[in-house]
């Protein structure tokens, strides 16, 4: 399994540039705090969870500013389906999603220990194919790529249950979550969220 899926992404990563939106991170932090009050009541919650299906709200802190900049132009558009995300990012100008995403990429911290179903040590055997983009323990420095380590279980979860079904449209994650088991997926989850330096709440 692990050979084919690092065959999958070497074929499919030819393609990236042409697949991955890009952002410049010009934003102004400050003027991104005022303007994340939208957002906090969600994502500055600790363990604050989607009401259905349940998962835990992601969290931001510490994020690369471009991709929470790419990410916010794909809940716009309605590439990623999102109906709160939508309506949140549908009137935000660019340079508001680029003092936003300035803001939240600021924090970076030590984590505290975040719950766990699957099996983190499993998970690092079964991560390396996923180094390449996003690091060898979910740090990874490439702003195309979202930071993994200390992101909730849950929401790492879903985001490669929704790959895997297609429910979210990205050729390079389909092809890596195609061949995942649900114990993989728990499992790969489980040692992201288990990383101590990485994400965490964005905060005042």
């Amino acid at each position: 399994m692990k050979n084919k899926i690092l065959w999958s992404l070497l074929v499919i990563s030819l393609s990236w540039v042409a697949i991955v939106p890009t952002a410049r991170a010009g934003g102004d932090a400050e003027a991104g705090k005022r303007k994340f009050y939208t957002c906090i009541g969600c994502h500055g919650v600790p363990g604050y969870t989607n009401a259905y299906p349940t998962y835990h709200v992601p969290r931001l802190g510490g994020q690369h500013a471009a991709y929470v900049v790419a990410a916010l132009k794909a809940y716009q558009a309605d590439q990623r389906k999102h109906v709160t995300m939508h309506g949140n990012s549908v009137s935000l100008t660019e340079q508001d999603m680029e003092d936003i995403a300035a803001f939240v990429s600021k924090f970076r911290g030590i984590n505290v220990n975040l719950p766990v179903t699957g099996n983190a040590v499993a998970g690092k055997q079964k991560a390396a194919a996923c180094a390449s983009c996003h690091g060898e323990d979910g740090n990874g420095e490439d702003a195309n790529f979202p930071r993994l380590a200390g992101q909730y279980e849950s929401y790492i979860i879903k985001a490669l249950q929704d790959y895997k079904s297609g429910a979210r449209n990205n050729p390079i994650m389909a092809g890596f979550a195609s061949g995942l088991s649900e114990e993989d997926i728990k499992d790969i989850a489980a040692y992201y969220a288990s990383q101590k330096k990485g994400l965490t709440l964005a905060e005042d």
